[in-house]
């Protein structure tokens, strides 16, 4: 088991920053989605996804398992630049495919994604868009292991720009992957074995505990207001009675992202790398 220190909690910083990026916004805002899963395996798709997976494996949630995207199993994550080697990155073990699938396949995994495209179940979509299923208008990366990932474990989507193109009105082009649709569930699966989790965007954190399934609306980010969210999606969202604004990171956070990504990589992400705080 990992016992990387809790340095978050001990740190006499742990206040929020008066100045911090949308994409430092987003990366703590989705390592919340690891809070509470303890010994599993993650899998953060793409540059920030995986900086929210490393802040939570070194802050709140130690005991999670992340490997060096290849076959280690690390007891501290690689930042996500400024490493040309595998030189000292802290290794615990070895795992191949074949422990890889046998992982994800009993559940006990957790991948943050990055699908093009959302619908109102919670399916989601990374192989084409327009046209036919025989020549779409965009061809994209295919299913991949979507189908199966998405039976097997928890899923939480990472969306940078969230509009009506990503959150579509009716089904998805090509449905990679399951959701809260009953018309589409295989034989013997119920939607309580779906766990979909979080959204985060660039707008706001969602989760799909509203009613019978629905896209909840949990937050806002810091200068978005609630209806700017439900005017670049395309179907409906349940919004509380009172939705807060998400949280914004503490010096200690911003601290740890920074080592993570010496080399400011995650100021590439977002589109003239836009402040946390809109203003």
């Amino acid at each position: 088991m990992n016992t990387t220190v809790n340095s978050a909690s001990s740190d006499q910083n742990n206040v929020p920053a008066a100045e911090y990026s949308l994409a430092e916004l987003m990366v703590v805002a989705a390592a919340e989605a690891f809070r509470h899963d303890g010994e599993v395996l993650v899998t953060g798709i793409g540059l920030l996804p995986r900086l929210a997976a490393s802040l939570a494996m070194k802050t709140f949630n130690p005991d999670m398992m992340m490997t060096d995207s290849e076959a280690y199993i690390l007891s501290e994550p690689n930042p996500v630049s400024g490493m040309k080697t595998q030189k000292g990155q802290k290794q615990e073990t070895w795992m191949g495919f074949t422990r890889i699938f046998d992982n994800v396949w009993s559940g006990k995994r957790h991948a943050l994604v990055g699908p093009s495209q959302v619908d109102r179940y919670g399916q989601a979509n990374i192989s084409a868009l327009g046209g036919t299923y025989e020549k779409p208008k965009v061809q994209m990366l295919g299913t991949r292991g979507f189908p199966g990932n998405s039976i097997s474990h928890a899923n939480s989507f990472f969306i940078p720009s969230h509009s009506k193109r990503v959150f579509v009105d009716g089904e998805c082009d090509i449905v990679c992957s399951i959701g809260y649709n009953p018309a589409r569930l295989t034989k013997g699966r119920k939607l309580e074995d779906v766990d979909i989790r979080y959204v985060i965007t660039d707008l706001c954190v969602m989760d799909w505990k509203g009613p019978n399934h629905m896209l909840r609306l949990l937050s806002v980010h810091p200068g978005v207001s609630v209806e700017q969210v439900l005017e670049n999606t395309g179907f409906e969202v349940h919004v509380p009675e009172n939705v807060p604004v998400t949280a914004a990171p503490t010096v200690s956070q911003l601290e740890i992202i920074a080592a993570l990504d010496p080399l400011n990589f995650r100021a590439k992400q977002l589109a003239d790398n836009p402040a946390g705080h809109r203003r």
